[in-house]
């Protein structure tokens, strides 16, 4: 927990003058923040408590954060701004601190790449993010491990909210609003406009008080014990960097409608024609050519110039630019032989459920079944069913269950697919009945 006083009656402190709280180099609390609400809404916060940080860009300024926060103490707040749409990477353009004693930090990690000094100040402590699996790779990147976190998202989904964005949230158990319209910006640029600067500051002012509220309403419904678990899950793989996968050009938007492997091999010339172009610029693929510019001439396959830039999506200049590019990516794939062309991948794991039916008619059924059970417990315990087991464990547990089916080896068999062990004991005994015919008397796990 941390020694700080909750917001609203910081906010009444603050106001009698009482701001010891801050740091020393704290600026005057702007007339606007930590208003109390008015019982008529939510109130609007419009600028941090302590006024809006500049951001810290050399090894003095980080020094100096680094004492303060190794001087404040309780749970460290954290967040970090990336330029997901705009730019290839996905590493952080702005890291944002708040903790008791120590205020608020904004920290640009563009003259900064290694911010060691501070996690080993911060470290121990528990960490506050709202969806840490988004931002604990890019922290990562720049040398932030969290050893204990909270999630205040997670939690929100843990504790049955419907809505579990930060702004909803904090509305809902603070009384507060936040604005984020600046949630898509370019966080890539520099400077950072003042308002940007404002709305990173305010991502982490209320994060702490959240996480207790959060944490006295799981603590209410018996559910400490699970957060704590899908926590410590977060802390173990949060930080790895995403799955490569084998072939990501069949991820391009609208390729069901490209028939025959001839057309695939154009889309898979392209998509890496595209993506050498967008490393190289560190732009953001769709902004190099959309996703519809591909499909559109992997299925005429134009031949010349003037045919390509009669397509949707090959108007704009810097796509012009690269038509030589584009039309030998259609070369490349033009000329492939047949045994070149691809063909259609291996699926590992279980089919879609859609073809269920025709494959394999008992595995279908047992796999309603298995969704009934999942549901029914969601449903009993106010959480999303993706929460209480995903869905793929079910998927892969329904098609291929162990040889003997009992409790014991269908809680190994969660297990082994990383099922969390609050998770594998609420479902283990009805989906045991549920693998094991029809005519299983399900228990009531409520």
């Amino acid at each position: 927990m941390t020694d700080e006083p909750p917001l609203r009656r910081r906010a009444a402190e603050s106001r009698s003058g009482d701001a010891s709280h801050n740091p020393s180099s704290a600026q005057p609390e702007p007339a606007d923040a930590g208003n109390e609400p008015t019982g008529d809404g939510p109130e609007l916060l419009t600028a941090p408590r302590e006024g809006t940080p500049q951001p810290v860009a050399t090894a003095d300024e980080l020094a100096e954060v680094v004492a303060r926060f190794a001087a404040g103490s309780g749970p460290v707040a954290l967040d970090a701004e990336r330029a997901s749409g705009y730019r290839y990477s996905q590493r952080a353009y702005l890291v944002q601190l708040r903790r008791a004693g120590a205020g608020t930090a904004l920290i640009d990690p563009l003259p900064l790449s290694d911010l060691t000094p501070l996690d080993e100040v911060i470290g121990e402590a528990e960490w506050v993010l709202h969806a840490a699996s988004q931002d604990l790779p890019c922290l990562a990147e720049v040398g932030l491990r969290p050893r204990r976190l909270f999630d205040t998202e997670l939690a929100g989904r843990l504790a049955g909210f419907e809505r579990v964005g930060l702004a909803a949230l904090t509305e809902q158990l603070l009384g507060f609003s936040l604005e984020k319209h600046h949630s898509a910006a370019d966080w890539s640029n520099r400077p950072l406009p003042e308002s940007w600067l404002t709305y990173a500051a305010l991502d982490v002012e209320l994060l702490v008080d959240l996480r207790d509220a959060l944490d006295a309403e799981l603590a209410r419904q018996g559910k400490s014990e699970w957060a704590a678990e899908e926590f410590a899950a977060l802390v173990r793989t949060g930080a790895r960097p995403p799955r490569v996968r084998a072939e990501p050009w069949r991820r391009t938007s609208g390729i069901h409608r490209v028939r025959g492997a001839r057309a695939q091999a154009r889309v898979r010339s392209m998509w890496y024609a595209r993506d050498q172009i967008a490393a190289r610029r560190d732009a953001a693929p769709g902004r190099v050519l959309p996703d519809s510019a591909i499909v559109a001439a992997a299925e005429l396959d134009p031949k010349d110039e003037r045919t390509l830039l009669t397509l949707p999506g090959f108007g704009g200049r810097s796509v012009r630019r690269l038509a030589r590019t584009w039309l030998a990516a259609l070369d490349d794939a033009r000329n492939l032989p047949d045994d070149a062309l691809p063909v259609a991948p291996v699926v590992e794991g279980p089919p879609p459920p859609h073809r269920w039916a025709e494959r394999d008619p008992v595995a279908a059924a047992r796999l309603v079944r298995c969704r009934e059970v999942v549901l029914r417990i969601s449903g009993a315990h106010q959480l999303p069913a993706e929460n209480l087991i995903a869905p793929d464990s079910i998927r892969r547990l329904a098609w291929v269950p162990p040889e003997e089916i009992t409790e014991t080896t269908v809680a190994e068999t969660l297990r082994g697919f990383g099922a969390r062990e609050w998770q594998i004991g609420l479902l283990a005994a009805d989906l045991t009945n549920a693998l094991s015919g029809p005519d299983a008397t399900l228990t009531a796990t409520e």
